[in-house]
């Protein structure tokens, strides 16, 4: 049987290792999934799922988590596909233990007996609580957690689905109808799920969370500027993300076109890169940009790991999405005191409040977003007092511990026979 790729696969093809006919799109009773005896009653047995350890929100999100959870009352354990991706040499250095199954697609024998073998894995670890995030991981993970008996599944849904094929989105509510919970970062990712026909009741959001002592610069500024080749004291506009259409990157460099008629001396960052198999479209923005006349204005720097020396240096931070769910680049870069121009979708307008905190533009509109960047530049005492309005949004709603905190206790209210002890405990994580 020849392999499809994984973009391809659809509703027909990823109920894999279920045998019994309760299983078909419908909950199984509580009952079915009490704990396990001998379960130690101290610490919650919990097995988070990620595709790969490519730098991206989600990941970062991910990590965040478990390098903050309440070690005393969570054991962690990760489950991936492949621990390839930038993140993972920071992800190993946590000590957690992870487990590897990997696939080229989401239907075939070899699949399955992934499937088989990581709901061996969760019942030989008597895992009680799996988590999963984005598509391919609930599509692979949710039915063999439900295999195995895990007493809690959630999954996570951090987007709109824009980049889903019809298939995949029947596949992802269907795979979500077996999930206990599903978890969004956003209130407007759930306003979708629901409108799509999603079960409310099942719906949480917890908006995403950031250390923001982690996003201050480590003063290696002024290093980074020699590194990349930008004068000192010019002002730097950039956007952070990875590279897709839905990024808008195309509006930022026809944005950043008109911005440099009015300020030759501003330099222009794209940070981030395209994923596997995409690398035609970067090379479209750098084509795009030559046909601008950018020239040297503008640098693509690709995946950078420095973020917060980065952020360090610029004057305005750019998200010129076309689809969000809640950016991570758009917190990290509000919390570092960066005055922010984001595009009015998605969970942006549940962080950038306009004219407050930021200023909020129509997706798809680079002549909005040149106004936009061009009011920052010339009022530099706007941006500051925008830069620092958004600095205390994300502290008073936004950091991780607050986030830590609430997913901790979804968790606990999800388990059977989670003691006062440890509800309470969740309640402990400092905001």
């Amino acid at each position: 049987m020849k392999s499809r790729p994984m973009q391809e696969i659809g509703i027909e093809q990823f109920m894999l290792p279920l045998s019994s006919r309760q299983h078909r799109g419908t909950r199984v009773p509580r009952r079915h999934f009490r704990s396990h005896p001998g379960i130690p009653s101290d610490r919650v047995r919990l097995l988070k799922f990620v595709g790969l350890f490519a730098i991206g929100g989600t990941e970062k999100q991910v990590i965040n988590m478990v390098r903050s959870i309440d070690s005393s009352r969570f054991d962690v354990h990760l489950a991936c596909f492949n621990r390839w991706g930038q993140l993972s040499k920071e992800i190993e250095t946590l000590g957690i233990p992870i487990s590897e199954y990997r696939i080229n697609c989401l239907y075939n024998y070899q699949t399955v007996r992934q499937q088989i073998r990581f709901a061996g894995f969760l019942k030989r670890n008597r895992i009680q609580v799996v988590h999963a995030y984005g598509f391919y991981s609930m599509v692979f993970a949710v039915p063999a957690a439900r295999l195995a008996r895990v007493p809690v599944v959630v999954a996570s849904i951090r987007d709109t689905g824009e980049l889903l094929t019809p298939l995949q989105k029947r596949a992802q509510k269907a795979v979500c109808r077996l999930a206990d919970s599903v978890l969004v970062n956003a209130a407007a990712v759930r306003e979708w799920l629901v409108g799509q026909g999603y079960n409310e009741r099942k719906i949480e959001v917890i908006h995403n969370g950031i250390a923001s002592d982690r996003i201050d610069g480590g003063g290696g500024g002024q290093r980074l500027r020699r590194e990349l080749g930008l004068p000192p004291n010019v002002p730097v506009v950039a956007m952070l993300s990875r590279l897709n259409r839905m990024k808008g990157g195309a509006f930022f460099l026809e944005a950043a076109a008109a911005v440099a008629s009015r300020f030759p001396e501003v330099r222009f960052l794209v940070v981030g890169d395209v994923g596997c198999g995409e690398k035609s479209y970067r090379e479209e923005l750098e084509h795009q940009a030559i046909r601008l006349g950018l020239g040297d204005r503008v640098l693509f720097t690709g995946f950078r790991l420095d973020i917060p020396d980065i952020l360090s240096e610029l004057s305005v931070s750019v998200l010129p999405s076309l689809s969000e769910g809640l950016s991570n680049v758009l917190l990290e870069s509000m919390a570092a005191g960066v005055p922010v121009i984001a595009t009015k979708v998605g969970g942006n307008p549940e962080v950038v409040e306009d004219g407050v905190n930021g200023l909020l533009v129509p997706p798809g509109d680079p002549q909005a977003l040149a106004q936009a960047m061009c009011r920052l530049l010339e009022r530099p005492e706007l941006a500051r007092y925008y830069g620092q309005a958004g600095k205390r949004r994300i502290a008073e709603g936004f950091s991780l511990g607050r986030m830590v905190r609430q997913t901790e206790q979804h968790y606990l209210n999800l388990l059977p026979g989670a003691g006062p002890r440890q509800a309470s405990a969740a309640g402990e994580v400092e905001a």
